[in-house]
């Protein structure tokens, strides 16, 4: 337990002078199991994570540097990667080669997917990824590729140190975001009543505020009063941004 408290204390960071030592100690971590890490702290953004002094992490420590390893340089390869939309449908460990992902619970997204050209979106022929499902919506993903280029099946691997790999890489990558986070894009403290929620929900599925009236046996002007009223305390600019931040918060669901 001790030593497991101490690989956590090593990977988390406080502050920015944090970083760097962080990323080395989660580095080494998966050379000891021949695995090179390369991380994306939102596959939203083409932001990378940088250490104090400005310098990319994938490249300066994890050493992604030889010809087509720079992934980052790729606009393109967050839409058309299978990784990083696997990473949308799916919130637990996965390791995936050119057959498909393979999960601990079935997950029929993921069994969608075309994994097919693995090879030609990941320079490996298997990899470990730890998608990390952050705060407000932010998605993460860590990738684990054997340092062995030719291994494709990494299913024992997967199985003994799986669990681990994701709650030491969620650690790393929720305390750099949490860390690095400058602008407050939503207000502290945000409660919103269930009757705003309620309005926020059907309106997050196309419904109008006349449709929502009906729904919930509500008058027209109590509907947007309602949205009108969760949307001031969203600091919302209007009726979608509402919507959109109540969806960060977790207040409408995955039906919305």
């Amino acid at each position: 337990m001790d030593w497991a408290n101490s690989t956590f204390e090593q990977v988390t960071i406080r502050a920015v002078e944090d970083v760097r030592p962080a990323a080395i100690a989660i580095r080494d971590i998966a050379l000891k199991l021949d695995l090179r890490i390369a991380v994306c702290p939102d596959i939203s953004s083409k932001e990378q994570m940088l250490d104090a002094d400005g310098k990319i992490i994938n490249a300066d420590i994890f050493g992604w540097t030889a010809d087509g390893e720079r992934w980052w340089e790729n606009g393109t390869l967050a839409l058309s990667s299978p990784f990083p939309r696997a990473s949308r449908y799916e919130s637990e460990p996965f390791w995936c080669n050119a057959h498909g992902a393979f999960t601990v619970a079935r997950n029929n997204y993921l069994e969608d997917l075309n994994f097919s050209e693995f090879h030609k979106f990941s320079k490996a022929r298997s990899m470990i990824v730890i998608p990390s499902h952050l705060s407000f919506g932010q998605i993460a993903a860590a990738s684990f590729v054997p340092v062995d280029k030719t291994i494709d099946d990494l299913s024992n691997v997967f199985a003994e140190q799986g669990d681990f790999l994701g709650a030491l890489t969620r650690r790393f990558v929720a305390s750099y975001v949490s860390t690095m986070r400058t602008q407050q894009w939503i207000p502290s403290d945000c409660r919103l009543s269930k009757r705003e929620v309620e309005c926020l929900r059907w309106a997050a599925i196309g419904k109008t505020d006349k449709e929502i009236s009906l729904i919930l046996a509500l008058s027209h002007a109590t509907v947007r009063y309602h949205i009108q009223r969760a949307g001031e305390k969203l600091n919302a600019v209007n009726r979608s941004q509402a919507v959109f931040k109540a969806g960060q918060l977790g207040y409408l669901g995955a039906a919305a």
